[in-house]
C-alpha cells in the first residue's frame, strides 16, 4: 500500500479515535466507568488528535484533489478531526471569558437559601453557603443581566407559575412550599451529568410577586457559564409565561 493509499486510511482511524475519545470521555464518566481527571485527560488527548487528523486530511485533499473521488475520503476525518479540536477549544475559550465561580442567583444581597436540597448535597465538594461579597462581585462583573423578576400577579399565583415552568424545565423537583414560596429542584448537565442545585423564591413586591432564583454546582470551581445560562433560560420562560418586567 503505498503513502496515498494509506493516508486516507490512518487520517480515518485518527479522527475516529479523536472523535470516541470526546464521546466517550462524558458518558464513561456518567456511567462510573472513570474519574473525572481521565475524562479531562481524554478530552485532551481528544483535542490533539483532532488538530493531527485535520492536518493529514488537509494535506490528503491537496496532495488528491484533481481526483473528486479521492478528496472525498478525507471529507469525513476532516470533519471528526474539526469537531473533536473545536469542541474543546470552545470549552476553554468559553472557561476564560466567564468568572470562575458557580454559585450564581438573581440576588447576590439576599441569595435564596436551600432547606430539601441539602442532605443530596451531603458529599457535594461545593458547600450550599453563599460565598459572600467575593462572589457577589464576580458575578456582577460577570453577568450583569441577572436580577430578580416581578410579575403582575399575587404571591400564590405568581408560584404557582413559577412551580409550572420549573417543571417544563426537564429538572428532578425535589421540594415545593407554597407557604415559604421556595421551590427546590436538581438539573443534570448533559455532558457529564454533573448535578446542580436549584432554588426559586417567590415573595411579595409592591408590583405583585418579585421571582428570585440561585443555580448551584456540586463539583467544579468555574461552571462555565451553565448556571448562568440556566437562570436566563428558566426567566426568559417564566416571562413568556406571564409577562413580567
Amino acid at each position: 500500500m503505498n503513502g496515498k493509499l494509506r493516508l486516507p486510511v490512518i487520517a480515518a482511524t485518527c479522527g475516529l479515535v479523536a472523535a470516541s475519545l470526546l464521546s466517550a470521555s462524558g458518558f464513561g464518566y456518567r456511567g462510573g466507568m472513570w474519574e473525572l481527571s481521565s475524562a479531562f485527560a481524554m478530552i485532551k488527548w481528544a483535542a490533539y488528535l483532532g488538530v493531527v487528523t485535520v492536518a493529514l486530511s488537509c494535506v490528503g485533499i491537496a496532495m488528491t484533489r484533481p481526483v473528486m473521488r479521492a478528496v472525498a475520503t478525507f471529507i469525513v476525518p476532516l470533519c471528526l478531526g474539526a469537531a473533536a479540536a473545536m469542541i474543546p477549544f470552545r470549552w476553554k475559550q468559553l472557561a476564560g471569558t466567564v468568572p470562575p465561580i458557580h454559585d450564581i442567583t438573581t440576588d447576590t444581597h439576599d441569595p435564596p437559601t436551600f432547606v430539601a436540597v441539602l442532605p443530596l448535597r451531603a458529599d457535594a465538594k461545593n458547600s450550599a453557603v453563599y460565598g459572600g461579597d467575593s462572589v457577589a462581585v464576580l458575578q456582577r462583573a460577570g453577568y450583569p443581566d441577572l436580577a430578580p423578576l416581578t410579575l403582575p400577579l399575587a404571591p400564590g399565583q405568581a408560584f404557582v407559575k413559577a412551580r409550572t415552568v420549573a417543571e417544563s424545565m426537564g429538572w428532578a423537583m425535589v421540594a415545593t412550599d407554597s407557604a415559604s414560596g421556595r421551590i427546590e429542584a436538581t438539573a443534570t448537565t448533559r455532558w457529564f451529568g454533573f448535578k446542580d442545585d436549584v432554588v426559586i423564591r417567590v415573595r411579595p413586591s409592591s408590583g405583585g410577586s418579585v421571582v428570585d432564583m440561585r443555580s448551584v454546582s456540586r463539583l467544579g470551581g468555574s461552571d462555565v457559564g451553565t448556571n448562568a445560562s440556566r437562570i436566563r433560560a428558566y426567566m426568559a420562560r417564566l416571562m413568556s409565561v406571564e409577562g413580567g418586567r
